[in-house]
């Protein structure tokens, strides 16, 4: 009986697109691990950038008006954006605009933080740090994907994501404890980001070195590969 080789079959490259352009997207939002909880729950989801723009108007309305004092209150606006901007989590982010998605998301939660540390009285250099290791983060991100380098997903559940990292913020400043937050999170997520990063490529480099080794070796005349064994000119 003669069997037919089997094939394996080929992507739509339609399809593929889109596949990593949702996937890049998912990645670029930086969600924690409550969002990533939750996304299978909340059924078809908000528009994605209509309830991220609704979320950073109410944020900054919530400024102008004067409402964001020392206090409980602060935890406001964490809540706010967690209600508008998690059920976005369910959409499939391919709408013409979906890709405004991740910087509205990081542009709330950097204001989110600016506001709230300047309502509690923060140390504004601690502020600063901290949203330099997120932007950092941010960053490392699109670089990578750009490349098709993929960060681990656990990177993204350890470094808490923007939902867990702006409720802590929120927390901490309703309890008059916001310094110790900030310097808190900055460190352990300073830490992570950075130890992550550097090794991924380190190891990226090496994997680039040995391949390019190998194929050194394969483009080597027969005189050359003898002398790289023996020592000895052929």
């Amino acid at each position: 009986m003669i069997t037919q080789p089997q094939t394996t079959p080929v992507p739509d490259p339609y399809e593929e697109r889109l596949r990593v352009q949702t996937a890049r997207l998912l990645a670029y939002r930086d969600d924690g691990p409550l969002v990533t909880a939750l996304r299978g729950r909340i059924g078809p989801g908000l528009p994605a950038v209509p309830a991220a723009v609704a979320a950073l108007v109410l944020i900054i309305a919530m400024a102008a008006a004067g409402m964001l004092k020392d206090g409980p209150v602060l935890l406001l606006p964490p809540v706010v954006m967690l209600v508008l901007v998690l059920p976005t989590a369910a959409r499939d982010h391919l709408g013409r605009i979906d890709w405004l998605l991740p910087p509205l998301i990081r542009a709330t939660e950097f204001l989110t933080i600016i506001l709230i540390g300047l309502a509690a009285d923060a140390p504004k250099w601690l502020m600063y740090v901290l949203l330099y290791v997120i932007g950092y983060h941010t960053y490392d991100t699109v670089y990578r994907t750009r490349q098709s380098i993929w960060p681990p997903d656990w990177v993204f559940r350890a470094g808490l994501g923007w939902e867990i990292r702006l409720l802590l913020i929120g927390a901490g400043a309703a309890l008059g404890v916001l310094t110790w937050v900030l310097a808190a999170l900055t460190v352990y997520l300073g830490v992570l980001f950075a130890v992550e990063s550097v090794t991924s490529w380190v190891r990226l480099d090496k994997q680039s070195a040995m391949q390019a080794s190998a194929s050194d070796d394969l483009e080597a005349s027969p005189e050359e590969a003898q002398e790289q064994v023996t020592g000895e000119p052929a």
